[in-house]
């Protein structure tokens, strides 16, 4: 197996789902571990993940030193680059100007772990440190403009490192590189298989349950469904599903989910709770993204527990409430890692201390790709798992500032033109998820001679691969012109539309 040492990086376990990906087990552990247990555990390599801190700050996350002196391969990823650098005596400083984004690679030597690459090569970066100095038993591999060590390497003591992600899409010789730690420098067997999983994860859940009653949500996005597929193939009709109408979603939501889960699943237990008024009520006023993510979570359970208060007068025995939480929701909550920075709550992450029911997420540790293609394995349709994420708290999080009924009809009709083009066009499966956002500011513009001061709507879509990093999609100009005008058109109080070409990082996918 290859450990990944967890230094708070937003893309920490997306390593270790890179290594699963290559056949080989991995697992993520705190950087902290002992060296007893990484010795319990007996890694054929080590991989040490980025993270938001600097080395020098005061509690900075650490490894004891002496992992160094293992003679276990040992990588290091971005601030994990840095931290071989600064525990083997060189120099780490700031680096003079921040790389985020797509650069280029220059390679002076392959050595070990870049064996494959081109002379120039694209990768992904997001830091602000870098390795300026090294001992001279170290080689440097590759640079870039900014970054004279950006992959460096001491065979003899074994130890690599990039200052770019490896593990992200957007490197696109990423894998290769991981391929040359883990199967060259590492000598590591495949023995991991994704087919595997349904079966470990259906008898997880039963252990857990115990024969009791599991009420959960959904929404008819991927996450929830292939999670309350995992639910019902363990427990069968012991699982409620509900389907919580909290009146911020898009435009035909309702009919669609009801026939893919009563219809196309064929759940026994498909429950409808029309709770639009108590969620509107309460975001009256709101304007900050947190709050409305805290409230929105908060009024789910609410709903979940008046109808499991409901159920319970017929059924006996709900314990549980299932989420469909993927691990991409609790990195960006900071769950996962003490260290790591929070970017946002997720709503089924934002849930009351003295909430009554325990939760069981099946999906927690697994990214979207993964969950597609266990939804795959699970037979489910792919009209599901080719849906664009949709998130939980809706379209409140795609206007910005206050909700309010106005501008939540102008973006239900906003969206569906959006995606109906979209799919018209054959665009809608090359992108990993598009939207439209309707942003609070009003500009003038001129309709059949006459002055408006209307709406602005910016569209946004991207490709990704596991929603860790994203590139803006490019949507052919003659395409968005003609959906820009259908907005424009047919939709009253919109005179303006973007299209947001920027990148995750620095943004984020969602504007809230």
């Amino acid at each position: 197996m290859i450990l990944v040492l967890d230094f708070g990086g937003q893309y920490a376990h997306i390593i270790a789902r890179r290594v699963r990906e290559l056949g080989v087990y991995s697992d993520v552990k705190p950087c902290d571990i002992t060296l007893s247990e990484i010795g319990k555990l007996g890694p054929d390599g080590i991989i040490l993940s980025g993270g938001p801190s600097s080395v020098y700050e005061h509690n900075a996350p650490l490894m004891n030193k002496k992992v160094l002196d293992l003679k276990i391969p040992i990588l290091g990823i971005c601030y994990g680059e840095q931290l071989i650098g600064k525990l083997v005596g060189g120099t780490v400083l700031p680096g003079k100007q921040k790389e985020f984004g797509k650069k280029t690679l220059y390679l002076k030597k392959p050595g070990r772990i870049l064996k494959g690459l081109a002379r120039q090569e694209q990768v992904w970066m997001s830091h602000g440190d870098l390795v300026a100095e090294l001992p001279k038993d170290f080689e440097v591999l590759a640079s870039t403009d900014t970054c004279k060590i950006a992959a460096f390497e001491n065979e003899k003591r074994k130890l690599y490192g990039i200052q770019f992600h490896a593990e992200v899409a957007h490197t696109p010789s990423g894998n290769q590189i991981l391929k040359n730690f883990i199967f060259e420098a590492c000598k590591a067997k495949k023995d991991w298989e994704i087919k595997d999983l349904p079966r470990k994860l259906v008898k997880e859940i039963r252990k857990e349950v115990k024969g009791n009653l599991v009420i959960m949500g959904v929404s008819g996005g991927v996450d929830s469904t292939v999670a309350a597929t995992l639910l019902h193939r363990a427990i069968g009709n012991k699982l409620y599903c509900v389907f919580v109408d909290h009146g911020l979603i898009r435009k035909n939501e309702l009919e669609e989910v009801k026939d893919f889960f009563e219809k196309k699943l064929n759940f026994r237990h498909f429950l409808v709770v029309d709770a639009s008024k108590t969620f509107l009520e309460r975001l009256n006023g709101v304007k900050e993204p947190e709050e409305k993510r805290r409230i929105i979570g908060h009024a789910f359970i609410e709903v979940f527990e008046g109808k499991v208060i409901e159920l319970e007068k017929k059924h006996r025995g709900i314990k549980f409430l299932g989420q469909g939480t993927i691990y991409p929701d609790r990195i960006e909550s900071a769950q996962p890692s003490k260290y790591a920075s929070k970017i946002k709550s997720h709503h089924n992450l934002t849930l009351p201390e003295n909430m009554k029911l325990k939760v069981i997420e099946p999906l927690k540790d697994f990214y979207k790709d993964e969950v597609r293609k266990l939804g795959k394995e699970l037979k489910v349709p792919d009209e599901i798992l080719d849906r664009h994420p949709f998130p939980g708290p809706g379209l409140s999080i795609r206007i910005l500032g206050e909700v309010t009924e106005e501008r939540l009809k102008i973006l239900k009709e906003v969206d569906y033109i959006f995606i109906e083009e979209l799919k018209n066009s054959g665009y809608y499966d090359k992108a990993w998820q598009a939207f439209a956002a309707l942003i609070p500011v009003k500009t003038v513009g001129v309709m059949g001679d006459a002055r408006t001061y209307e709406y602005i709507i910016s569209l946004r879509a991207v490709t990704s691969v596991d929603a860790m990093t994203a590139d803006w999609a490019k949507i052919p100009h003659e395409l968005l012109e003609m959906i820009s005008n259908r907005i424009i058109n047919e939709v009253r109080g919109v005179n303006r539309v973007l299209y947001d070409i920027s990148q995750k990082p620095p943004a984020t996918i969602e504007y809230e």
